[in-house]
Formats: C-alpha cells, structure tokens, sequence
C-alpha cells in the first residue's frame, strides 16, 4: 500500500508541476528537478533511490522506442554523418577528457573510475535536449541531430563504462566491445522489426497492434543483452524501421491509437524521469559526507567535471563543424551554416537519466564510488539547470531561426496539392470505365478540393478578417456541440443501444478534434514567411519577378459582384485573380484560358509561387 500511494503521489506531484509550468510557460523539466531537490529534504518524504534495472530496463527502452518511431529514418539518414560523431567521437572525447581533468583534481582516484565517471557524464539527454528544444523552436535540423545524437550515444557510453569497469582500457578493447554490442543490437533490432512486420501483415485489430508495440521496445532490448549485445541500439534499430515503415503496414486505426498511445506514455515517464532525478539530491550528498576526500576536493571535483562536458563538447562541435554542420551552402537550402548553429548544438548538451542510471551500475564495493555518484548528479543538475534555463536565452541571443509557421503551411498546401492530384488521376482511372448514377466522382472531387482549399486560405487570411474555413469551423463546432447534447439526451432514455451511442459520440469527437488541429495550425501562423525552393520546375526558375500593382483587386469579381479570400498575380501578364478558395476562382481560370503557368500572392507578407503545370511552390 505504501509504495501504491508513493507511485499515486509521484504522478499526481509530474501532472501538477506540468501543467503549472506550461501555464507560466516555463521549461517543464527544469521546473521538476526543483521541485524534485526541494522535495528530497521535505520530512516525510521517504528515501528514493533510482535501481539501475529500473532505469535501464523500465525507463530507457520505452522512451528510446518513443523517440524512434516518431523520428523521421529520411532525416536520420540524411544526418547520419554528424549523429555518429557526436554518438561516436563526442562520447569517447567526453570520456577521456574529462577522465584527465578528474585524475588532474584528485590523483588518487584510479584510470579506470575516472574513464568510468567520463563515460557515466558523456552521453546527453534526448528527454531534455528536444523538450527544451521543441518548446523555444530550435531550427529542425539541430532538434533532428539531437535526436539522433542522444538515441545512439547511450549506447557508447554504456559500452565505454562497461569496458573501463572491467580494466579493459585500451583503445582495441574499446573498439572490439563497441563493434559486438552495435553490431549484436543491429541485429536484434533488424530481426524484431522483421517479426513485428509479419504480425502486422496479419493484424487488423488496432487494440492488438498496439499491444504489439508496448513489447517491442522490452523484448528488443532484453533478447539484446541477454546476447551481450547493445539493448539500445536493438530499440533503436526497431523503432526507426517499424516507425517507418508504419504507413504501409498498420491500418490507419491501429496507427491512430499506437500514435496516442506512445505520446501519453512518453509524456508521463519524461516528465517522471525529471522529478526522480531531483529526489536524489538528499542521500546522495548525505553519502559524499562519509567520504575520504574533503569537501573542498570533492566540489572542485564536480565544478572540474561539469566545465569539462560543457567545454569538451563546443571544442568537439566546433573542431568538428566542417562534418557537422557543413560550412559551404546546405544542398536543401541553399544557404550556409552559420558558426551559430555550431554554438547552438554545443550548448544543448544537457545530461538526464542515463547518466544517473549508468552511475548505480558501478559495484557498490567500488572504491571512491561516492565522488563518482555525486559527480554524476551534479553534472546531471547542472546542466539542465544551467544550459537548460539559458538555452531560449542564448537562441534569442544569436538570432537562430526558428521553424516559420507560415513556411509550414505552405509546404502543407503544396504536398496535399500533389497528393491530390496524384488522388483525381487514380480516381479517373476508377471511373473510366465504371457507371456513375449518383455523381460520386463530382462528390469526392469536391471533397478534396474542401480540404486543399482550406490548406491554402491559412496562407492568406487577413488579420481580423474570417476565412470561409474559419467560418466553417465556427459553424461546425457549434453544430458538434448541439449533435452531442441530442446524443447524450438519447443516451438518458436507454432508448438506443449503449455501443450505437458510444459510436456516435466517437464519430464527433474525431470531427472536432480535427477542427481543432486546424484551428490551432491557423492560429500559429505569422504575418511573414519565407519561399521554400522549388528545384526541378523550369516553369518557376525562369519565372519574371513582377512586382503586385499598388490598387489590388480582382476584376472579375468586381464586375459580377462577388468577394474573393486571396489575391494571385500572373507572373506572365500581371493579371490579378482570385484564389480557388473564393467562390469564382478566377485565377485558375485565367491559367485555363492562356495557359500562363506561374502565378504569385500578393497578399501582404506573402512572396511565394505556384506552378499550375507542376503543382510546385517556390
């Protein structure tokens, strides 16, 4: 009953912290390791200390399975080069450095606990990195790298702390035991992903499917280490591949609710993983009192390590930034990587779980294992505290980019665009030869054309003026509200089965939720964005730069007496029409009548094109 109430409290302790953080919009994990310290000196509280299997096979292989499968495998590939690196290189340079400056600050501690408290403090944290991250908007590229980074470099370091706790310390030694555990994982993560892989082929059942998935992540890793190879590496592996492959082997049911599913578990055990970690700070520092070294050795030992990971990693980034971050022109962008992303990356080296969890795992009768432990604790506070808090201030600081909402929805528009497209021409091939009394081809064409219509009026909507999507929405939500309230009225009189009632309310729910995910992507967008490119289309490369006329209206709809949403120019005439979101669309018709391919917005903020012949923004 009492370890009950104590998990009770514990999560009812994570929820409140979150919600009152994101309420005051402060970082969550930080606000936890507080709240964490603080609640380790609070009398009555009992004494919790974090097992390494607990850790190791409770916590880490469901949040490393969490962030694989919703890790994009195109980009994880795209930036192989600077995740093995920083996975690889980083933690081997984080191991002996700082095992140099530990030996420099007490000489009587051995090499081999030294490398070990370099390799416990060298791997950084996803949890942290990206939570901080995703919240202040770091540009993608660097939130993918740390991904990638943190999903692979647990594994290093726990190979590094394996192989200096067994004396092992020369650099064939630690290559050798690298190579079996990486290898061993991939293996195992290759073989689960080809058994899940088979099941999903035969199951339809979205409960079963997601079942599936909560023993993918444990049995990967637990069949791993039983083979002595890297159970990290094994959830990593399957993750990525299952995550990737998902659209083509699960139903969108079952990916719906393995979707769900994964983000409420993740959520919970991150926001978790913070507090436990601050609910250390009583009896670790309780057990550095006991120690044979004085208090003045022992803090200049931890402030030694803590500059040393800080430091060690922007040397890493920076004397590496030809490989990381490329310094010529980036093939996607076409602009070159500034020295602040380099600054950016090094500074987002935040330390979590792993690194407390990887410290237990040391013998207990390990002589000096307490300078290790509160090492390790210190390095972990630190940084969160101290990188963590000055992260948004330091991105606000060198002026990095944030990912532009508004770019965003353009991209949106555009891929639904060429989905669509893609969508009519298999319609029409359905349609050739079959009868069609009721017009359901007119039906679903109409449908679609909804959908992308609404994707471009986010684009142009002037602020404080309703789009026809706005007004639908509004209109929509209001009518849900009004079905549900009938429903539930019905469900009183026990006139209609309890199952029919519950499939109704279902059916709405999902409704309103995706009118809220587009109220809530509408309401994100700024006033400005920028044009992604458009390689490949000969129509927008040799496009003339036309500048908008200072009156803007749309002749059309002024001469028949009908309103437009959005204005576009043609960039081959300068003829300004309405956008197909309005009533007339104007300007789709004159690109019917002259075949003038490329058109511009001109509505305030917006310098984009589009292609009618190829279905390309630029």
């Amino acid at each position: 009953m009492e370890i009950a109430f104590l998990l009770v409290a514990i999560a009812i302790t994570v929820l409140t912290v979150t919600a009152i953080s994101e309420r005051f919009e402060v970082p969550a994990p930080l606000t936890l390791v507080v709240v964490g310290v603080a609640a380790s000196y609070v009398p009555g509280v009992p004494e919790i200390r974090l097992e390494p299997e607990v850790v190791l096979l409770g916590l880490l292989p469901p949040l490393l399975y969490s962030a694989a499968v919703n890790t994009s495998l195109v980009d994880f590939n795209a930036n192989r080069r600077p995740i093995l690196l920083l996975s690889v290189g980083l933690v081997a340079f984080t191991t002996f450095g700082v095992a140099a400056v530990v030996r420099l600050v007490i000489p009587e501690i051995s090499w081999p606990l030294a490398l070990a408290i370099g390799a416990v403090v060298a791997p950084p944290d996803a949890v942290a990195a990206t939570a901080i991250g995703r919240r202040i908007g770091l540009p993608r590229r660097i939130v993918t790298i740390l991904e990638g980074e943190s999903l692979l470099n647990d594994a290093s370091a726990l190979v590094a702390l394996r192989t200096a706790l067994a004396t092992a310390t020369t650099a064939w030694a630690v290559a050798g035991d690298f190579v079996i555990a990486a290898g061993g994982g991939v293996l195992v993560g290759g073989l689960a992903f080809v058994i899940v892989g088979f099941l999903r082929k035969k199951v339809t059942d979205p409960l079963l499917d997601t079942a599936i998935s909560l023993v993918i992540p444990f049995a990967a890793y637990i069949v791993a280490e039983e083979f002595h190879a890297s159970g990290v590496v094994a959830v990593v592996v399957a993750g990525l591949l299952l995550g990737h492959v998902a659209p083509v082997l699960q139903t969108a049911p079952s990916r719906i609710a393995e979707r769900t599913n994964w983000r409420t578990l993740a959520y919970v055990l991150e926001n978790t993983v913070f507090l436990l970690i601050g609910l250390q700070a009583d009896w670790l520092l309780s057990e550095v009192g006991d120690s044979e070294f004085g208090v003045g050795t022992i803090v200049a030992a931890c402030a030694a390590a803590f500059v040393a990971v800080v430091v060690l990693r922007l040397v890493w980034v920076f004397a590496s930034r030809y490989l990381l971050l490329r310094p010529g022109p980036d093939p996607v962008t076409g602009e070159k990587a500034s020295w602040r992303y380099s600054f950016l990356l090094g500074w987002a080296g935040m330390r979590g779980v792993v690194t407390l969890a990887a410290a237990f795992t040391v013998p207990e009768h390990t002589a000096h294992r307490e300078v290790l432990l509160i090492i390790a604790f210190t390095v972990v506070a630190g940084t969160l505290l101290g990188q963590g808090l000055t992260l948004p201030w330091v991105a606000r600081r060198l002026r990095v980019p944030s990912p532009d909402p508004h770019d965003d929805a353009l991209a949106r528009a555009t891929l639904l665009q060429q989905a669509a497209k893609a969508g009519i021409h298999r319609l029409d091939e359905l349609a050739e030869d079959a009868d069609d009394p009721h017009h359901v081809r007119e039906l679903i064409i109409q449908r679609i054309e909804q959908r992308n219509f609404a994707a471009w009026e986010r684009l142009g909507t002037t602020e404080g003026e309703e789009s026809p999507s706005d007004l639908y929405s509004r209109w929509r939500g209001d009518m849900i509200e009004a079905e549900r309230r009938r429903v539930l009225e019905i469900r009183s009189t026990g006139s209609v089965p309890s199952e029919i009632v519950s499939e109704v309310l279902a059916m709405l729910d999902v409704e309103e939720s995706m009118l809220d995910a587009a109220d809530a992507a509408r309401s994100e967008l700024r006033t400005t964005t920028r044009a992604p490119r458009a390689d490949g289309c000969e129509h927008l490369a040799h496009a003339p730069l036309l500048d908008p006329p200072a009156e803007l209206a749309c002749a059309e709809c002024l001469a028949e007496g009908t309103r437009w949403v959005a204005l576009r120019m043609c960039l081959a005439c300068g003829s300004v029409g309405c956008c197909d979101s309005s009533p007339r669309r104007h300007a789709t018709a004159h690109f019917r009548e002259t075949q003038h391919p490329v058109m511009r917005s001109v509505e305030p903020g917006e310098d984009w094109r589009w292609c009618f012949v190829h279905h390309q923004t630029g």
